[in-house]
């Protein structure tokens, strides 16, 4: 297992090269986030994980438990699922959006549309969070500035 990489895997590299050539720049593993992120966008005040679909025991053909020591192997995945779950609610509690993309989406078949939809979520997220919200002044009115006051 001392072979098993946890930062610069091949699903992560894939999801970094396209953020950066579509202009979205980003940190790697920040040390003062709960989890260390994989990817973290500043700017879009969201953090990217990169999971591997047996390691964190994703429901499909790559998340299957091997058939030697499946206690171990059950106990093992579940902690780590607890602990992501944990690790993503510490950070929205702090404000953070939080993205998981799954090894089995990052294959080539499905590739395009993952990597598609997650520029479409980030500027969604990027929009929503920097939207002009008008609120009522105390007379009701807006304060438009452009227009006259009424009665003028």
């Amino acid at each position: 297992m001392a072979a098993i990489r946890s930062k610069n895997t091949r699903p992560e590299l894939i999801v970094r090269k396209y953020l950066f050539s579509k202009g979205f720049r980003y940190r790697i593993n920040h040390p003062r986030l709960p989890g260390h992120p994989d990817i973290v966008l500043r700017k879009y005040r969201t953090c990217i994980f990169v999971n591997g679909c047996f390691w964190h025991g994703h429901d499909c053909s790559k998340g299957h438990l091997p058939n030697a020591r499946q206690d171990f192997w059950r106990a093992k995945i579940a902690r780590n699922r607890e602990r992501d779950k944990e690790e993503q609610r510490r950070l929205a509690e702090m404000g953070w959006h939080c993205i998981t993309v799954w090894e089995c989406e990052l294959a080539p078949a499905k590739r395009d549309s993952t990597l598609q939809s997650l520029e479409y979520t980030l500027n969604r997220i990027y929009l929503a969070d920097h939207a002009v919200k008008y609120q009522p002044m105390q007379d009701g009115g807006y304060g438009m500035a452009a227009e006259p006051e009424a009665g003028e």
